[in-house]
């Protein structure tokens, strides 16, 4: 059955990745009024979260929000399609990097590093970045259930040398490089909620006590990597800056958890700025607590 839903799809697909971008963007604003005028996809998800991380707006700013958010939602689904076939002088153009020379020097220095990121921008364009830096490029991802798309989107990854490795995966693949002398880079994800019965860490995130990942800290700090945030910023539709800032080079020195608070701290700094960006269809909120 998996095998032929993909084989169904896939064609679909790859038809929808090779559309010029302004077709391209057409299918999206197409996309939007199914996904969001239509059928509502987790509207009262979206709705609550942004009320209970933004309570201080107006009812017109959340709902324009909650608008720009449905058309940028729609814009990453089409621009993931898109990486099927893009070449990588398109993906160079559209996905910049502001300070790449921080990563440059930490690997100069024989450092593997430890990437912290948001769903927030894009991040499906992301692994154009191995392009520009020489450690082994690392992606913590959720498999997918059909290990046909599965299997698809590894291969669109490694078209830029990017491997995507799963949670059970990612402490022996880092431990494996660091014995083996590789120096690597691992990107982490790590605004999402965890399970609460396998949560170590609460702390406030948008004003509200919810449970944390810790798993990229006490990485970092058992392999003795650099820690670093990465702050990707819509330029213009379809084009994306990111901007890396260090947050230690030397995570052993660090309290448990202070890592990972300064890491949320920025995240919230980002979403600040532009909200309509981030994933607001998750239930980060789901879990949470009083004060």
């Amino acid at each position: 059955m998996q095998f032929l839903v993909y084989i169904s799809l896939y064609p679909f697909l790859w038809l929808v990745s090779i559309l010029p971008f302004r077709l391209l963007y057409l299918f999206s604003d197409g996309l939007y009024i199914l996904i969001y005028l239509v059928f509502g996809y987790r509207e009262t998800v979206v709705k609550e979260n942004i009320e209970l991380a933004l309570p201080h707006l107006s009812e017109t700013e959340k709902k324009r929000i909650t608008k720009a958010f449905y058309h940028h939602l729609c814009d990453m689904i089409v621009e993931s399609i898109k990486s099927m076939s893009i070449s990588e002088s398109e993906m160079k153009k559209r996905f910049t990097f502001a300070n790449i020379e921080l990563l440059q020097d930490i690997e100069n220095n024989g450092k593997t590093i430890a990437l912290m990121c948001a769903h927030y921008g894009s991040w499906e364009w992301m692994f154009i970045l191995q392009i520009y830096i020489k450690n082994k490029g690392f992606a913590v991802y959720k498999r997918l259930k059909n290990k046909y798309f599965d299997s698809l989107v590894k291969r669109i990854r490694a078209k830029f040398n990017s491997h995507l490795i799963t949670t059970k995966e990612t402490i022996p693949t880092l431990m494996r490089a660091k014995v083996n002398g590789e120096l690597s880079i691992c990107g982490f994800a790590s605004d999402q909620s965890p399970k609460v019965k396998k949560a170590h860490h609460w702390q406030e995130f948008m004003g509200i006590n919810v449970p944390v990942h810790t798993g990229a800290e006490m990485l970092a700090k058992r392999l003795d990597m650099a820690v670093v945030f990465f702050k990707v910023k819509r330029l213009k539709r379809g084009y994306y800056e990111t901007t890396f800032k260090t947050i230690t080079l030397t995570p052993k020195e660090y309290e448990d958890y202070k890592i990972t608070n300064i890491f949320l701290k920025l995240v919230e700094q980002q979403i600040y700025e532009a909200p309509e960006y981030y994933l607001w269809t998750h239930k980060r909120w789901k879990h949470r607590r009083d004060k």
